[in-house]
């Protein structure tokens, strides 16, 4: 069986890397092309060009990567055309992902997979209608999607998020780590502007400010901030006036079992965490760690999604456990004050997001079949393919 796969970012990545490996339990001498990252690559694909190109988010900041995106759609999509997988499966990335699954779809009859469906129940609720012109079927991250998709005309499953699934630090990996890096027993604030350029040019200044306003009325902090190798440099750059003495993580040395290691020891250590919005609150979520979101966009794509979103939240752990335990600073609320207001309020009652954090984890799976697995199984069951 032949696979093509493209992803785009590192959640995608990893979401591709745990599907690869559930794939090839099933089917062992299945083959894989694409384009993926270093999760992905430690599972047997060789990416046809570097996933980083495609890390871009907000229309300000694709508008000067246009024509470069619009060849590597055309590229990905020959791709697929010339080597005739069974099944394409696009993870994540909507904007690429589904521009190059049209390409595909109107040249030939190869079955497309997307895994993570759009957040139409946030915004864009026309998309799921677009989508089913040219994905069949929708591997879903969270319980609420599949009649969002199914509605529109695609198959859907959901599969649980392998957050739900991976490895908690244990005493002795934390104690390690601050070992490593020279902790101590200091408390550890996490710091993470994103894995995005834009992101941590647009968040760095206001989350240094808050930072030093928060290790004003609490100092001893050190301040640690994990990295994706594409960002390591900017993020050195931009944190080199912060407080609380920084460590940054960087993955660039180290190989694929150790980064995810340094990282889970780092979210395992930390007393608090001050996160950009996406699928790291669940990550934090999965290591227990209170956090707090903030998050702000370029002024036209901030006044677009003003219009555009439905929810009075954007964090994946107040979704999925219906609660508002997360506090967010977001848009005009992103602003340093702000923000430290919430640190300390976060801090002062730390427990308080225990109960919504644990009941987010049950729900997207944890104690189940692994979220890689159950996706395999969801890609193959559907294709009617018979396997071990």
């Amino acid at each position: 069986m032949r696979v093509f796969l493209v992803a785009g970012e590192p959640s995608g990545d990893r979401l591709g890397g745990a599907l690869m490996a559930g794939l090839k339990t099933l089917i062992p001498d299945v083959e894989f092309d694409g384009v993926g990252g270093p999760l992905m690559e430690a599972q047997g694909l060789t990416s046809r060009f570097p996933m980083s190109e495609l890390s871009v988010m907000g229309l300000v900041e694709v508008l000067p990567k246009f024509f470069h995106l619009k060849r590597r759609i055309s590229e990905t999509a020959q791709a697929v055309l010339d080597t005739k997988p069974d099944v394409l499966i696009t993870i994540d990335s909507p904007d690429f992902s589904l521009r190059v699954a049209k390409i595909v779809k109107a040249a030939s009859n190869i079955r497309t997979v997307h895994y993570v469906a759009p957040s139409v129940w946030a915004w864009r609720p026309g998309r799921a209608d677009k989508m089913a012109k040219v994905i069949d079927h929708v591997l879903a991250l969270l319980p609420f999607e599949p009649p969002y998709m199914e509605r529109a005309g695609m198959e859907c499953d959901f599969v649980g998020h392998p957050v739900a699934s991976e490895p908690v630090a244990t005493p002795e990996e934390i104690a390690a780590f601050r070992n490593r890096f020279d902790l101590g027993d200091a408390p550890i604030l996490l710091a993470l502007p994103g894995s995005r350029r834009g992101e941590i040019e647009r968040l760095a200044e206001s989350f240094g400010g808050a930072l030093r306003l928060f290790i004003e009325a609490h100092p001893g902090y050190r301040v640690v901030i994990p990295t994706v190798g594409a960002t390591t440099e900017l993020v050195k750059e931009r944190v080199a006036g912060w407080p609380g003495d920084p460590v940054v993580l960087d993955p660039r040395y180290e190989g694929a079992d150790q980064t995810l290691a340094n990282k889970r020891s780092a979210f395992g250590a930390a007393s608090l965490a001050l996160a950009a919005s996406g699928t790291v609150s669940l990550e934090l979520a999965a290591q227990n760690t209170p956090m707090v979101i903030a998050y702000k966009l370029n002024w036209l794509t901030q006044k677009m999604a003003e219009r555009m979103v439905k929810l009075d939240t954007v964090t994946l752990v107040n979704l999925v456990s219906d609660t508002r335990a997360v506090p967010e600073c977001l848009l005009d609320d992103c602003e340093p004050a702000k923000i430290a207001d919430a640190l300390r309020n976060v801090i002062n009652a730390p427990d308080a997001q225990q109960l919504a954090m644990g009941l987010t984890m049950d729900r997207l799976g944890r104690s189940g079949e692994a979220p890689g697995l159950r996706a395999a199984r969801a890609v193959l069951d559907r294709m009617q393919v018979d396997y071990a």
